[in-house]
């Protein structure tokens, strides 16, 4: 039996009809069509699914909807704006630097991962401004890419931390388009 919940969902209250138990990933594909989360292995084993709730990676194939009332779920969609809240920018950038950084480095190979991988990239280097190789493999760790782009993963995280430090190689806005 469905009822109204309301759930905010990049920086929006949304009402929501599902059931209180449908996994959060239903609805945010289904109910509010945002797609950047993809069902993958549907166990939070393969981070495909992967949204911030609280700012803090999470498997939406697993948890129910009920779980992030009164929380804030962000999605692929709305990173680029919750990258510019977090950094106190007048306007949001198109694409958040991890995104940017990915494109940069030819990273995206089918598109499966790059859900999960963009947005516990996005994650970690919210905590962590330079992160070492060590601490993006750690990150990284249960993201799974079938196309085996992992060299190229990290490298664009790297390139991501330093766009966000301010370094040089921010893309300028003919290249982007």
């Amino acid at each position: 039996m469905a009822s109204e919940l309301k759930i905010r969902v990049n920086e929006e209250m949304r009402a929501i009809t599902s059931a209180p138990d449908t996994p959060l990933l239903y609805v945010l594909s289904d109910e509010l069509q945002l797609h950047g989360p993809r069902f993958g292995c549907g166990l939070a084993q393969c981070g495909a699914c992967s949204v911030l709730v609280n700012g803090v990676e999470t498997r939406s194939c697993v948890i129910p909807v009920s779980s992030v009332v009164g929380k804030s779920v962000t999605t692929l969609e709305g990173l680029p704006a919750w990258y510019a809240q977090r950094k106190k920018l007048a306007h949001a950038p198109e694409l958040h630097p991890v995104q940017e950084a990915l494109i940069e480095e030819q990273a995206l190979h089918c598109g499966y991962c790059f859900n999960g991988m963009i947005i516990k990239a996005a994650e970690l280097l919210s905590k962590v401004a330079q992160p070492t190789e060590a601490q993006i493999r750690s990150a990284m760790n249960g993201h799974l890419c079938r196309c085996g782009s992992y060299p190229r993963v990290l490298s664009a995280i790297q390139r991501a931390s330093r766009m966000m430090a301010g370094g040089a190689e921010k893309r300028t806005a003919e290249v982007a388009r």
